[in-house]
């Protein structure tokens, strides 16, 4: 399938009015590049594992329409076939109308380009290559170790999917550090919103006993079956629940209380607030409670509604802006 490119160079100022109005011509879904710095609520929310750099902020942004291309050069725009450049006149019609109202348009030039699925499939691979976490080499499929001087005592293999999870982001690396403190071979291990399943399955590859993953999104299934498989983890070993273990009393039956030697959450402040007291029942006594995900300035509060369940903080660590908080039943 082929689909035609419709770009708008413009300003970061027009972005959200110019995305807006050109719905009223049948284009959504824009994809929007700028070199805008993410706030620290955004990466909080975004919590994104592979962020390419953005470099300055210049101010100019380009916004990104694609429409599905017919067989005879036309493009379709709901559902009906229209000219190429019809479509792109419509689109300066719509820039011009904004410049009576907002003087941030910039350029608002429109260019035209053609991609096919292939190159959206495959783009993104320029941003995830093999990287190390300590002495554990995460790479991809397409990639061959590229250092073979160093040897790594574990080797992970992964190709970023439809699930979270690649192991690149600071976070994650923050709880395998951890996990690899307790883990013993008769661990058993809970991962809360496990998305791509790395931490269980790397604790599963670095000996733990067996482990359990709730997570609310279907894609997790089919994703932690593939890394088992590429990884040679006996699938046995792992079982998947989907739901939420904050509220939903039949997944909190399926896990079990006082069943865990690690209860590991990578998840975000506002989730692991309230899935503490949860994740303190499901916790035998010596467990430990590892927790990430946490932007500098919010791990006291973790810390907090970890201490009103009963938990001894263990440590707070840090890599970059983000926090690790641990916390053990006595």
């Amino acid at each position: 399938m082929k689909w035609m490119r419709f770009r708008v160079r413009t300003r970061t100022a027009a972005e959200d009015i110019l995305v807006s109005m050109m719905q009223d011509i049948g284009l959504y879904g824009a994809q929007i590049e700028d070199h805008v710095p993410l706030t620290a609520a955004e990466k909080e929310q975004m919590f994104v594992d592979i962020l390419p750099e953005s470099g300055e902020d210049d101010g100019t942004a380009m916004l990104s329409f694609y429409l599905e291309e017919t067989e005879d050069g036309k493009v379709l725009v709901d559902g009906a076939a229209q000219d190429p450049e019809q479509v792109r006149q419509a689109m300066l019609d719509v820039i011009a109308q904004c410049r009576q109202f907002c003087d941030e348009i910039g350029e608002g030039t429109v260019t035209i380009g053609e991609t096919e699925d292939v190159d959206w499939i495959n783009n993104w691979k320029e941003y995830f290559h093999q990287f190390w976490i300590d002495d554990i080499l995460v790479i991809p499929s397409w990639e061959k170790q590229e250092d073979e001087a160093r040897t790594p005592a574990l080797t992970f293999h992964i190709d970023p999917g439809t699930a979270f999870g690649t192991g690149m982001h600071e976070t994650t690396q923050l709880c395998i550090r951890e996990i690899r403190k307790y883990l013993t071979p008769d661990t058993v291990m809970l991962d809360v919103g496990t998305g791509s399943g790395i931490l269980s399955i790397l604790a599963l590859m670095l000996g733990i006993r067996s482990a359990v993953g709730t997570d609310l999104d279907p894609c997790t299934i089919p994703a932690i079956a593939d890394n088992l498989r590429t990884n040679g983890v006996d699938e046995r070993r792992m079982k998947v629940i989907l739901g939420n273990l904050i509220d939903d009393p039949a997944v909190q039956e399926q896990v079990g209380e006082g069943c865990y030697d690690i209860v590991a959450a990578n998840i975000l402040p506002d989730v692991l607030l309230p899935l503490t007291p949860q994740a303190v029942r499901c916790m035998k006594p010596g467990a430990v409670y590892i927790t990430s995900g946490i932007l500098e300035g919010r791990e006291e509060s973790v810390a907090q509604a970890m201490r009103d369940e009963g938990l001894q903080i263990v440590s707070i660590t840090a890599q970059g802006e983000w926090r690790c908080v641990v916390g053990k039943k006595m």
